[in-house]
């Protein structure tokens, strides 16, 4: 099926300006055929009525297929504060009761952290609306897990069941659990959970996309497809929906590495990766989860955590995987073409990361595989240039490169000095060379890349009256939208073909309400997607 078509009175982006001589631009079969001023038009002419054009966004880190079964179960993700949470909680229930066949558990997640006092929420706030149902709600960032008393009872989780090594169960003061369950913890109960069937799972993400190109999103690197963290494995919700064409966005699979397996699943991930590429979609990526996240003191950290008096502890978070063995998956994985993408949010997985991917060029030469970091928070002072001289890329969700509760309240204070001044360091990592591209890490966090533009840009929370964190490090615009466009599309392999508006390239266009670059800085997301193109086919329209 062609996409011939011609865009009439439009403003047209590339290098960070309009182009001032082009307003028309014709598409044939979904590449970008002439642009200029005036041309003959082409096929279906589609009058832009002066609208903005930017090249379509590409989401370098997310989890659609997550976020999409969430949003269509208990999603908290709508409320801001624990009454809202409770009372989304009272009205899933009441719209879905117990049916006595394997549906007695309340599902879904989306809550902060910032939300409870001390960022830990209660199981007895649940059984005061669920009564005794059983409740499983990972949090926004799924580090972290709220359930309820009954289902703390079916896992058999009591005061004598011990933390496993990669998770802490949060106990009162006479060390019965109290429905909070950090990483690896979060198993315990979540082995109970009955998995997404496969409709379920294509509903999620055909929820997700519609969600996606509505904000301007065309393409993106799902950050886990296989079975971690409790997601179902998407590989097969993905190659089902390329062959019956419901799948309009342009998609990467990041592999994941099961931190409980070694050297064996190497074999594994390489047919995955052949299985999904005769079917055409791109699995050449492997995602592997090295630290947690600051706010659990799971990240880890060069510097011990603090604690609420401001004393050093001896905890200096987790590391999922020796660094000596990461060197060496991480080497095996570069030798066989993979990119590896590695979740590194602490200063010491970025510096173990970084170490593994030098061991890997030591061994293997520079193959070029685009390996990348996602969430960098910190990065210590002495490995910021290390991203440029090893070509890095920094994968980073700019819309937590602000004050906020959760940074305010749960993360600053706890961490050394040094580290507080090294948050999202941005600017640094590009004078030093560093690629820099965006993602979300939704449903973490809101997948809109304006909000996340903004963001990079002011280094304020939109609508936020506090200072800029770490002001220094803020990116120019036109670099913010680069980093979420041509930078993304880059490192999802697909810069010859989308991320630019070019001659030549895909017609995947973002058409927006007002002048980007006109705005002042604190208004950008005040802009809003009218239309969304993949291929030169409308995706989205307002």
């Amino acid at each position: 099926m062609t996409h011939d078509l011609t865009f009439v009175d439009g403003h047209f982006y590339a290098g960070g300006r309009w182009l001032p001589d082009v307003d028309t631009l014709v598409v044939r079969d979904g590449r970008i055929a002439a642009m200029g001023s005036g041309l003959p038009p082409e096929g279906e002419v589609v009058d832009l009525r002066g609208g903005w054009v930017l090249p379509g966004f590409h989401d370098a880190h997310v989890h659609p297929v997550q976020a999409g079964l969430e949003m269509n179960a208990c999603d908290l993700s709508r409320a801001a504060d624990v009454e809202g949470y409770l009372a989304v909680v009272a009205e899933h229930h009441a719209a879905h009761p117990v049916d006595g066949d394997g549906g007695e558990w309340l599902l879904g997640g989306g809550w902060s952290m910032e939300a409870f006092p001390g960022g830990v929420p209660e199981a007895r706030l649940l059984d005061a609306v669920v009564g005794d149902r059983p409740v499983f709600l990972p949090n926004r960032d799924h580090h972290s897990a709220w359930v309820s008393t009954a289902a703390l009872r079916l896992a058999g989780i009591d005061g004598s069941t011990p933390d496993p090594s990669d998770g802490r169960i949060e106990r009162d003061r006479d060390g019965r659990p109290t429905g909070a369950l950090h990483e690896g913890a979060m198993e315990l109960v979540r082995a109970l959970v009955p998995p997404a069937d496969a409709a379920q799972r294509h509903a999620a993400l055909m929820t997700a996309q519609a969600h996606l190109h509505s904000l301007g999103i065309v393409g993106w690197q799902d950050a886990l497809v296989g079975e971690g963290l409790g997601m179902a494995d998407s590989l097969d919700t993905y190659l089902d929906a390329l062959r019956d064409g419901s799948l309009t966005a342009k998609v990467v699979a990041a592999l994941w590495w099961d931190r409980a397996r070694g050297d064996e699943q190497v074999a594994d991930l390489v047919a995955r990766r052949d299985r999904a590429a005769a079917a055409g979609l791109d699995a050449g990526s492997v995602k592997i989860m090295q630290d947690g996240v600051c706010e659990t003191f799971t990240a880890a950290v060069i510097e011990p955590y603090l604690d609420a008096h401001g004393h050093a502890t001896a905890n200096v978070g987790l590391s999922f995987i020796e660094a000596a063995d990461l060197a060496r998956h991480v080497q095996q994985l570069d030798a066989l073409g993979f990119q590896v993408h590695l979740h590194a949010l602490g200063d010491r997985a970025v510096r173990d990361s970084l170490d593994a991917i030098e061991h890997a060029i030591d061994v293997n030469g520079r193959l070029g595989n685009r390996h990348h970091l996602a969430h960098v928070q910190i990065v210590h002072p002495d490995d910021v240039d290390r991203f440029g001289a090893l070509d890095v890329t920094a994968n980073a969700q700019p819309l937590w490169a602000c004050l906020d509760d959760q940074m305010v309240d749960l993360t600053l204070p706890f961490l050394g000095e040094v580290a507080r001044e090294q948050q999202y360091v941005f600017r640094s990592l590009v004078d030093a060379g560093a690629p820099l591209v965006f993602g979300s890490d939704w449903p973490v966090s809101s997948p809109d890349p304006l909000e996340g533009i903004q963001v990079a840009v002011t280094r304020r929370e939109p609508g936020s009256a506090l200072e800029p964190l770490l002001a220094g490090e803020s990116v120019p615009l036109e670099l913010a939208i680069d980093a979420y466009t041509r930078g993304s599309a880059w490192i999802c392999r697909r810069d010859d073909s989308s991320g630019a508006i070019e001659v030549g390239r895909a017609a995947d266009l973002v058409v927006l309400d007002r002048d980007l670059l006109a705005l002042p800085h604190d208004q950008i997301a005040s802009s809003r997607v009218v239309r969304t193109y993949v291929d030169g086919r409308l995706v989205f329209e307002a």
